[in-house]
């Protein structure tokens, strides 16, 4: 039997573990772009303990702000947006990626937190540490989502009471409630959760399969995009009791259509995805419309600061720079260089620098986001080394170290080039 384990609430579920007066009343949490990175003063900022493409690397927390210094702005409006809210607070209508001020019209009594991003990846960090006792074989699917697979170490007749106890145990020793679906399937151990929802547990055997997905709307599904909603409803297909009806239509759509209807029916066998190494870091901000390029670069020096830092922790040396902006009325302009160089942060901002030069094609502009990639990790770089820049790439890198352990014992802000200033 594979378990789906889904906290609920959990940002919201984080900040009520210690403070029992946010406990029956309708509360959020809210958030908007984290800006702190470019502040010219330092501020302690944290490295998650976990890692996934669902999830940022470096922290900074706001849990000691309050509601009007995190979300109100110096000309009084309430910016941010809604990530989690109580059950207590989406029964007057509150929902993620509402906008926090819509959210305080629906429900004027509700308690909106900003966010604290360090305490909610050390509560996930010890769940997965404790499902990893209890479980042999574990995926994080999510920062509050995990999988587990018991077969043959947990008697399909014993699972459900295996669930229930885990459940407690969790609750018990970190204080969090959670969802457990059950099945035969990875996916429909998914679905199964959101039945068992709120701090409950479902189970759906195999034969109960076709019974359980007949009136479930197809955007339950995970995976089934907006996109793909409306290619299935132009054909009829409402429910993923409908999919379950047109195999030929999905086994004619190839691989992808026979992946999905094999999901849905829960006949895949997929197993669980175990950990595997990263592919790419990456670090990107939206902000409000800056038309400034001097401070547009400035921001990407940072950008490259922060992303050097990372590669540093995670032993990366990368061969391919990208970057990717977005101007204010919606065009993007993106490129990417691949090297064979060291890695260095000197030579990582230099590029990062000369290639916003190249692809800014509208330099009146205002931008309002910037994304950069660090990607292709090269192993064996002593192989592909650029001998021209040897020697001041050897000179360089071990700089880009020094500055790293520097960093890594007392900041990330502890050293920083005179254009960040």
């Amino acid at each position: 039997m594979i378990l789906h384990l889904d906290l609920d609430c959990f940002f919201a579920a984080a900040h009520r573990i210690n403070n029992p007066q946010l406990d029956h009343i309708p509360i959020a949490v809210g958030g908007r772009s984290n800006l702190s990175i470019f502040n010219r003063k330092k501020e302690i900022r944290h490295l998650s303990a976990i890692e996934g493409a669902f999830t940022s690397s470096i922290l900074s927390s706001n849990g000691n702000k309050t509601f009007k210094e995190y979300f109100v702005d110096p000309d009084g409006r309430v910016r941010g947006i809604i990530t989690t809210s109580s059950y207590e607070a989406r029964a007057f209508g509150v929902k993620t990626a509402m906008p926090v001020a819509e959210a305080l019209r629906c429900c004027p009594k509700l308690t909106v937190l900003p966010p604290n991003y360090p305490l909610y990846h050390e509560l996930s960090h010890k769940l997965k540490l404790l499902l990893e006792k209890k479980i042999p074989s574990i995926e994080q699917f999510s920062i509050d989502e995990f999988f587990g697979d018991v077969t043959g170490w947990i008697k399909d007749e014993d699972v459900v009471e295996f669930a229930i106890k885990l459940k407690q145990q969790i609750k018990n020793e970190l204080g969090l409630p959670i969802s457990i679906g059950i099945a035969k399937t990875k996916w429909i151990a998914k679905l199964a959760t959101n039945a068992a929802k709120p701090d409950g547990v479902k189970l759906v055997l195999p034969d109960e399969v076709a019974h359980f997905i007949k009136e479930l709307p197809i955007q339950e599904f995970p995976g089934i995009g907006k996109g793909y909603q409306e290619r299935l409803s132009q054909r009829g297909i409402k429910t993923l009791g409908d999919i379950k009806k047109r195999k030929d239509l999905f086994y004619s759509w190839g691989k992808p259509g026979i992946q999905l209807y094999s999901r849905i029916c829960g006949i895949d066998n997929e197993g669980i995805a175990l950990a595997h190494s990263k592919k790419s870091i990456g670090l990107g901000r939206t902000f409000d419309p800056e038309a400034n390029r001097d401070e547009i670069k400035r921001r990407i020096t940072i950008l490259c600061r922060h992303l050097s830092f990372l590669a540093y922790k995670g032993r990366h040396s990368p061969m391919t720079f990208s970057l990717k902006i977005k101007y204010q009325y919606g065009s993007k302009a993106k490129d990417f260089i691949n090297t064979n160089r060291l890695f260095s942060e000197s030579h990582f901002k230099q590029e990062m620098v000369n290639m916003f030069a190249t692809i800014d094609r509208h330099p009146t502009h205002a931008i309002v986001q910037v994304n950069i990639t660090l990607s292709n990790f090269e192993e064996h770089k002593m192989l592909t080394m650029d001998l021209l820049h040897y020697e001041d790439d050897m000179k360089q890198s071990k700089l880009t170290d020094s500055m790293q352990k520097l960093r890594d014992k007392f900041g990330i802000d502890i050293i920083k080039n005179a254009g960040e200033l």
